[in-house]
């Protein structure tokens, strides 16, 4: 860490320069505040410790210009005449701490350490918040097929707006992932994204939950409790599952969307809310309003600017780039291939589950790879043979033992196929001794 030391007292300047230099920090000396300005515009440093009273630039002087020059330099003032006035003047313009002479020089180190804690902090907050810009910018969402583009084309015009978002597709499709994209996409994205699984909200925790309470509002509220609306201010609130809210519920949910305003369960004052809404479903709203389950006002409050996402069976060409983006996720440091032949027959599969699905399916792929290749060979039956039962033909001019033979054996290539060939797997599946299917599997070659 690098600290710029000002003092125009050479004696304290040199004796503290030693010691920040002795626990292992690159410290450069200055009499003045002029000449620390002058090697600042070259040579930005991490902490500046300068002391308060100099001739011609004091210490406030150079801590307001050091700012303007580097917002990010922790700034530490020394002095020997103390007052609560000069600490909240130094401190309201962005001194990091104040310390009065004559100190211990071991004072000082450790608020320099906490000073280099802080620093570690920041650079970690700054590394993951790109990570995550980076993790769900728009190509996260992988697909190059024409319906992903359209979806592409929605989310562009949308994400760095302040309207409300309502996502529909099935389940597995990527409602949330998407919401992700839309919100670190936006001005919002280093306001927080919190979500809100309708799906598991009871009528008796709803209001505490989504607006919280105060403490002693009602039995057990033993503390005060932020809601969700206000945990997401600045930032985004994902309703995921919207169509699971309560019917009772929906118009204090729609007069908090509508108003932005909220009251807490027990509170007395309304507290206003800056945040965008997000909403996803699996069923159709439209449908639901006319069956008189999802109140209609809410659902045009919601559908300002509807978004909605293909199944996976709808974006066929896509399967290639998922499973490819899959088994690049699984396989970490391991080089994994796959045959031409497994992206044919995945994509003759129907994924009900879609992309979640093909993930699930994808994970299983890779850890059953051979020598760095996914073949046909580990394909479950189930994925290569959709909806396919045993079946028995030519009965014509075969006995029932030669019918029951053709069953026999399909099914014990059915269960060997979906163990993978695992033979002690596919005894288990059969329910027969292992030593019964190896004698079965001599019989039928």
């Amino acid at each position: 860490m690098k600290i710029f030391v000002v003092d125009d007292e050479r004696i304290i300047r040199v004796a503290l320069v030693d010691e920040l230099r002795d626990a292992g920090y690159q410290v450069k000396e200055f009499s003045s505040a002029q000449t620390a300005l002058m090697e600042m515009k070259d040579n930005v440093p991490d902490v500046v410790i300068s002391d308060l009273k100099m001739p011609q630039m004091d210490g406030l002087e150079l801590l307001k210009r050091t700012k303007n020059l580097s917002p990010d330099t922790c700034f530490i003032l020394m002095t020997a005449y103390s007052t609560v006035s000069t600490a909240v003047e130094a401190m309201r313009n962005g001194a990091y701490d104040y310390i009065t002479k004559p100190f211990n020089n071991e004072e000082l180190l450790i608020i320099v350490k906490r000073v280099e804690e802080l620093r570690c902090m920041r650079q970690e907050n700054k590394y993951l918040r790109k990570e995550i810009e980076k993790k769900f910018e728009l190509s996260s969402f992988v697909g190059q097929s024409a319906p992903v583009a359209r979806v592409f084309d929605l989310v562009k015009i949308v994400a760095n707006k302040p309207t409300s978002v309502l996502i529909t597709g099935e389940t597995g499709t990527g409602k949330e992932l998407l919401t992700k994209v839309i919100h670190y996409n936006s001005d919002r994205k280093k306001g927080p994204l919190i979500k809100v699984s309708c799906a598991i909200l009871s009528r008796e925790i709803f209001e505490s939950e989504m607006f919280g309470h105060e403490k002693g509002a009602f039995t057990g509220a033993e503390k005060e409790k932020i809601g969700r609306f206000e945990l997401a201010h600045k930032g985004t609130l994902y309703l995921d599952d919207i169509d699971d809210v309560p019917l009772d519920m929906q118009v204090k949910l729609l007069r908090a969307i509508e108003e932005r305003e909220i009251e807490r369960v027990g509170g007395k004052e309304p507290i206003k809310i800056d945040i965008r809404i997000i909403a996803s479903t699996k069923k159709d709203l439209r449908h639901l309003v006319v069956e008189g389950k999802f109140r209609e006002d809410l659902f045009y409050r919601l559908n300002v600017f509807p978004i909605n996402i293909p199944p996976l069976r709808e974006r066929v060409l896509d399967i290639p780039l998922l499973v490819d983006y899959f088994v690049k996720q699984f396989s970490e440091e391991e080089h994994i291939t796959v045959e031409p032949e497994v992206y044919e027959i995945l994509k003759s599969y129907p994924f009900p589950g879609n992309t979640r699905e093909l993930k699930n399916l994808t994970e299983r792929l890779v850890l059953m790879a051979q020598n760095g290749k996914i073949t046909k060979d580990v394909i479950p039956a189930e994925i290569k043979y959709p909806g396919k039962s045993i079946v028995v033909s030519g009965f014509d001019n075969k006995t029932l033992t030669e019918i029951m033979d053709d069953v026999e054996r399909h099914s014990i290539f059915m269960a060997l196929d979906k163990a993978s060939g695992n033979k002690a797997k596919a005894a288990e599946m059969l329910g027969i001794p292992a030593s019964t299917l190896k004698s079965k599997l001599s019989k039928y070659s």
